[in-house]
């Protein structure tokens, strides 16, 4: 069976999708980069995260088209309905992180940079979670597996990229608490890192 996402129309509706999801990433880079190189401020907490980030990204991408191109594990039964849910969870998780960006403002940059004016932001998606930008990443990841109709890409999309980001989290969350003390720290202790307990 020709899974979907090669099918007439449908690769449309797909490349779509990862056009949006790359055009966004070059933006929120270029944006990011650009305001940091024009104001010269925030100091800079560590850089490796950031190319451990890219490295995962762009290698769980790679090895999951790679996978979707061969026969093991490849999905039949249900593929289409999975494929218009991966489509519907690449769109949310783009735009779950262009909110939490958008939210952030000035204060997100692409590497861990603290700022001398940094604060807590609890407003729009960081009501509920911590690192919602990385949640719409994860999300996009796990639609994106579903899209390719593939169990080994979609298990390489949530394990690969899902180690790189608990690392930036890790080294992004070291940098907020040291410089912003307690009031990070109760934020920290009032929500959960990715994903909303609807149970709280």
């Amino acid at each position: 069976m020709v899974p979907p996402y090669r099918q007439s129309g449908a690769d449309v509706a797909f490349l779509v999708m990862i056009g949006l999801f790359a055009i966004g990433e070059y933006a929120v880079q270029f944006r990011s980069f650009g305001a940091v190189i024009r104001r010269r401020s925030g100091k800079r907490a560590e850089g490796w995260s950031l190319l451990v980030v890219v490295i995962t990204v762009a290698g769980g991408f790679v090895g999951a088209i790679k996978l979707a191109q061969g026969q093991t594990g490849q999905i039949d039964a249900g593929a289409w309905p999975l494929f218009g849910i991966g489509l519907v969870l690449m769109a949310a998780g783009i735009a779950i992180r262009w909110w939490a960006i958008i939210v952030l403002g000035r204060f997100f940059t692409p590497d861990v940079r603290v700022q001398s004016d940094q604060m807590v932001i609890d407003s729009g998606p960081y009501r509920w979670v911590r690192h919602p930008s990385y949640t719409g990443l994860i999300v996009f990841f796990v639609g994106l597996g579903l899209a390719l109709s593939n169990w080994l890409s979609l298990a390489l999309l949530v394990v690969v990229p899902g180690a790189g980001l608990a690392a930036r989290i890790k080294a992004e969350e070291h940098a907020l608490l040291a410089s912003l003390g307690a009031p990070y720290r109760q934020f920290c202790a009032s929500r959960p890192r990715l994903f909303p307990r609807p149970w709280r």
